[in-house]
């Protein structure tokens, strides 16, 4: 014990000194897990108050072996001597173990203006309102330091969060000082996958020759029939498809327009009008010219239909 507290390790008007470091565990102190503050011995409040040390007392501890450097405040001066409690989070970001030696420094920090926090998972950010939670832990908090990890204890649960980055200083004070804060995307977190292109349509040619070789929608391509009774030949050769005009050149040759179907009824005059297939049945007796004839033909120019073209009879006789 005497290698502890020969002089007290104090230099000037500097507390400077080094202890065993013990979890809060060890002294029934539960509460010491939701902030950054310890406990040390009265010998030490003796020391700062000689010193004339400001309040809020804050200091730099420091992990000579391992290179690691926190910062925090004090609650109480009731531990043994040579001896100090600290939260667990602030020993395992300090890579302490239960009896290690840890350096403790008096420290002078900058008010701070803003810090940028990193949770380890995004469940902390499933709170209700995390803004709130996180307000209410600060309070129990003196200072902040660039790369330590800090515990929010909600709901029977904890949250780690790492301290990215601190203004003005690498270690800043959080008291009494208004402080941006912001956040970045937690640890866990994953860019949700944005959805895949669609696979280009297919270059074969069989498919698309397959394609080409479908029907297209024709309106209107249906055989048509003329109001005066004569064969529609013409109409039918320009509203069919090809497929069908090329059928109804293999089938037997219509009649000559040349030939005019001779009128045998009496009551069928020349210039009557004549719906449905009446005209059809009117050229029954007419004679049918040869297929051969038909071709050699030169073809005529059908005459246009003249409504009421026929003879003039007087009532008179």
């Amino acid at each position: 014990m005497n290698m502890y507290f020969e002089g007290y390790g104090y230099r000037g008007s500097t507390f400077e000194q080094t202890y065993r470091c013990y979890p809060a565990s060890f002294i029934d102190k539960p509460q010491l897990e939701s902030g950054d503050k310890i406990i040390m011995p009265p010998s030490a409040l003796d020391r700062l108050a000689s010193l004339h040390i400001e309040y809020p007392m804050l200091f730099e501890v420091r992990n000579t072996a391992a290179e690691r450097t926190s910062h925090c405040g004090v609650l109480e001066f009731i531990a043994e001597e040579g001896m100090i409690y600290m939260p667990y989070w602030m020993m395992q970001n300090l890579l302490l173990q239960e009896g290690d030696m840890v350096f403790i420094k008096n420290a002078n920090l900058p008010k701070g203006t803003y810090v940028k926090l990193q949770p380890h998972t995004t469940d902390f950010l499933d709170i209700s309102n995390p803004k709130a939670i996180l307000e209410k832990t600060l309070r129990n908090y003196s200072c902040l330091t660039t790369g330590d990890s800090i515990m929010v204890a909600y709901n029977n649960k904890k949250y780690y969060i790492d301290i990215v980055e601190t203004k003005p200083a690498s270690a800043i004070s959080i008291i009494e000082t208004d402080c941006e804060v912001d956040f970045a995307p937690p640890l866990d977190y994953k860019e949700p996958e944005r959805p895949k292109p669609t696979a280009p349509p297919s270059a074969d040619p069989a498919a698309e020759a397959q394609v080409e070789e479908e029907p297209k929608f024709s309106p209107f391509t249906g055989p048509g029939r003329r109001l005066d009774g004569k064969p529609a030949k013409d109409l039918d050769a320009s509203s069919s498809s090809p497929a069908k005009r090329q059928a109804n050149a293999t089938n037997s040759v219509q009649p000559s327009a040349s030939s005019t179907p001779q009128i045998t009824a009496p009551r069928k005059t020349t210039g009557k009008l004549v719906f449905g297939s009446g005209g059809s049945q009117s050229s029954k007796g007419t004679e049918k010219v040869p297929e051969k004839d038909a071709k050699e033909e030169p073809k005529k120019e059908e005459p246009k239909f003249s409504a009421f073209t026929g003879k003039k009879y007087s009532l008179k006789g």
